[in-house]
């Protein structure tokens, strides 16, 4: 059994702003499934659990929860088939929960489209506080929208609905998660500039936040293909062994002299 930190999560007004927002918490693991319900409690959240993947998939079809906690490592079904068949449904925010070992499934995760994960043992505190960053990016806490969020950032063929939410090619929607979304937002304030992975998960998640540079070049993977899909091929533009920009949004092939790869 994996050994996770016991702490007092007493409600504060910084997580007074999760209330009425519903997380479903999955584990095959009943002691970590009670240790976050209990923190994600005492954060304001209401919080429903499931022990398996058919029960979370058939929970969150009835329930609609804001946020998905969810363990990659259950049997019968594992945690990347849940996020696969969410992500086929809507794009209701995933946090995944990973074993050390498990570098592989975590960066498979993210691909797939979930927008965290935390490693085990994990402190339920980090957890809960990831979630808030979750529901904060995703626009679905109960919180005034930060300052200069309102508007529209265009480039090309590229339209990005800040306060919306909404990336569009040509018009047309590009389903991005709350990561994604961030990300190209991120890579769109800075016309022009190359941006590390750094200061990229900077930008996501704040300074010092503890994540891996191959989890930046997944959601860069992840945000090509869904552009390639609807032909839009020069989005973000990498240069080696530097970072990302933006790239001229204009429908080309996204050579130019730049990496079109990851």
């Amino acid at each position: 059994m994996q050994m996770i930190c016991a702490i007092d999560l007493a409600p504060t007004s910084a997580t007074m702003a999760a209330m009425t927002r519903t997380v479903l918490l999955v584990d095959d693991d009943p002691h970590i499934r009670e240790v976050l319900a209990f923190a994600f409690d005492k954060a304001g959240f209401a919080v429903r659990t499931a022990g398996d993947g058919e029960e979370a998939l058939s929970d969150a079809a009835r329930h609609a929860p804001d946020l998905v906690v969810l363990d990659i490592n259950m049997p019968r079904m594992d945690g990347l088939e849940v996020c696969r068949r969410l992500r086929s449904q809507g794009d209701v925010p995933v946090l995944f929960l990973s074993s050390r070992d498990d570098e592989f499934d975590r960066v498979l995760g993210i691909e797939l489209g979930a927008d965290d994960y935390v490693v085990k043992p994990f402190s339920p505190r980090e957890v809960v506080a990831r979630a808030n960053a979750i529901l904060r990016r995703s626009g679905r806490a109960d919180a005034a929208p930060a300052a200069g969020a309102a508007g529209t950032v265009e480039k090309g063929l590229l339209s990005l609905d800040i306060e919306g939410w909404v990336a569009r090619w040509q018009g047309d929607e590009v389903a991005l998660t709350v990561s994604e979304f961030n990300l190209v937002r991120a890579l769109a304030g800075a016309p022009g500039r190359i941006l590390s992975r750094d200061q990229l998960i900077d930008q996501l998640h704040g300074p010092g936040f503890a994540i891996t540079d191959r989890t930046i070049d997944s959601h860069i993977r992840n945000i090509r293909r869904k552009f390639g899909e609807v032909g839009a091929h020069d989005v973000i533009e990498t240069r080696a062994g530097v970072g990302y920009r933006l790239g001229p949004c204009s429908g080309g092939s996204g050579t130019g002299g730049a990496k079109s790869g990851g």
